[in-house]
């Protein structure tokens, strides 16, 4: 993780350079807290795939426990059926 001080984001190279050798997120700090992140486009899409999957995920086990789910054999006889 690189974590780095508000003034130097002047260096926009060397962030970019940072972003690009560790294809992670660039932590920015102002007076040692945080206050921003900065990456490169493919940490972001990565980043983003990975929340929507992540959500996916949680709303299939919510579907399962709500009792909201098909056995196999029923749904794929119903995609049969549409097929038709």
């Amino acid at each position: 993780m690189q974590i780095v001080p508000m003034r130097d984001l002047k260096n926009t190279v060397e962030i970019e350079r940072l972003c690009d050798e560790t294809n992670e997120p660039v932590f920015v700090t102002k007076n040692g807290y945080g206050r921003l992140v900065v990456m490169n486009l493919e940490c972001y899409e990565r980043t983003l795939k990975q929340m929507v999957e992540a959500s996916q995920v949680n709303e299939g086990i919510s579907d399962y426990e709500s009792g909201r789910i098909v056995k196999g054999e029923s749904a794929i006889k119903k995609l049969r059926k549409r097929k038709e």
